[in-house]
């Protein structure tokens, strides 16, 4: 699984995460956490900078994850039209 790595250093980094840079944005390679930036834009720019195409991870650090639904009985050329 892609950044399957990188999911799991976050998931056992969260708890330290949350204290200090809740709602920043995290860059993670690995096992590592390179830095956390105020916004998604430099945090990708500084990955790809630093990474070049090595898969990294970017991800906002939340206390509670937002759950995402998404329903296969929905027709997604009908849902494009409906707007």
């Amino acid at each position: 699984m892609a950044l399957e790595k990188e999911l799991e250093t976050y998931n056992k980094k969260l708890p330290e995460l949350k204290a200090e840079h809740e709602g920043k944005f995290v860059l993670i390679h690995g096992d590592e956490v390179v830095d956390t930036f105020s916004s998604y834009d430099d945090a990708i720019k500084a990955g790809y900078k630093k990474f070049h195409l090595e898969p990294f991870l970017v991800k906002q650090v939340r206390a509670l994850e937002q759950a995402q639904f998404i329903s296969r009985f929905v027709d997604p050329l009908a849902a494009g039209r409906a707007s």
